[in-house]
């Protein structure tokens, strides 16, 4: 639910559990589900632009909390592993948030926590840049899982290092806008077209989850800053690129069968971290250490006191 961290992990832990019963393996959510996509930054920066910003910050979650808590129950009862978009408060400042794909194992666990490398365009309002210590995949018995957040798929480092790592099944996280292109109009790359790239290049199954955020979903007071809404149209990919199960615009659970046959036969054909590389002359190098703390305390301040004081028995 917008702007409620405690509604939407309500709501989340019940589509778990629906996912569950339908006999899932892996659930997505779309990016930053978790307390919905920061809609206003792409609308006139106003006074209640910064309103609406000092709200969302209030509902960003930290990792670990209470609502990864409860998502992780959800996760074991249901037996489940997840990937749900949240906005992850900055634990030091409390005044940024990022926008975070967290991986949940079906024991309750938490799995891995990526944060958007670099948020798109007017999204640098409230979310704060990443780092590759989450930029991994996760084992799990049916197969090897990874995550990305919206444009990252845009960039393709990332993609690539996700396939030197034999991702075979694909999270794909959204706010939920596919554009249907126009002639002689500027359109931007979309989601199903990003994720079907993904899927074929990395030889991976792709879940494309997207958002729904229509605008009777807005809370009255925050209507005026709302420019388009999301859409949804989320869509399960396989990994030759083509798209087996597509949502409509409205709010439903998306299902598909997958193999590890069919994954390991777009491999054989075209694994671009494996044979179909040249590491003779393409070389690319990843810094995993998470980011450091904006600022760090030290023992240094009580020593500039002694010295102050051993100034002060000189002068005397």
């Amino acid at each position: 639910m917008l702007f409620d961290k405690s509604a939407s992990t309500q709501k989340a832990c019940a589509l778990i559990a629906a996912a569950g019963a339908k006999g899932a393996d892996i659930a997505a959510f779309g990016e930053s589900w978790l307390p919905g996509y920061p809609f206003w930054v792409d609308g006139p920066v106003i006074d209640l632009t910064w309103e609406a910003s000092a709200v969302y910050l209030e509902n960003a979650i930290e990792i670990p909390g209470p609502e990864t808590q409860a998502l992780c129950k959800a996760a074991q009862a249901a037996s489940v592993d997840v990937v749900i978009g949240v906005a992850e408060k900055d634990p030091f400042t409390e005044g940024t948030a990022y926008c975070t794909a967290l991986t949940i194992g079906r024991e309750g666990e938490i799995l891995n926590r990526h944060r958007k490398l670099k948020p798109t365009h007017g999204e640098r309002i409230i979310w704060g840049d990443g780092d590759a210590a989450g930029l991994t995949t996760c084992a799990r018995d049916y197969g090897r899982i990874s995550a990305l957040n919206c444009w990252e798929h845009q960039m393709m480092l990332p993609s690539y290092a996700l396939a030197a790592q034999g991702t075979q099944i694909h999270a794909a996280l959204w706010p939920g806008w596919e554009k249907t292109p126009r002639a002689g109009e500027y359109c931007w790359a979309r989601q199903h077209l990003l994720s079907r790239a993904f899927a074929s290049q990395a030889g991976a199954y792709v879940i494309c989850a997207a958002g729904l955020r229509l605008e009777k979903d807005i809370p009255e007071r925050w209507r005026p800053l709302g420019v388009w809404e999301h859409t949804g149209q989320s869509a399960i990919i396989d990994p030759r690129g083509e798209i087996i199960a597509v949502a409509e615009s409205e709010e439903e659970i998306l299902i598909a069968e997958g193999s590890l046959d069919i994954v390991r036969a777009a491999k054989a054909a075209c694994d671009i971290a494996g044979h179909y590389s040249r590491p003779d002359i393409f070389d690319l190098t990843i810094d995993a250490s998470p980011a450091p703390p904006r600022i760090h305390l030290t023992s240094d301040i009580d020593d500039l006191d002694d010295d102050a004081e051993d100034d002060a028995n000189i002068e005397d």
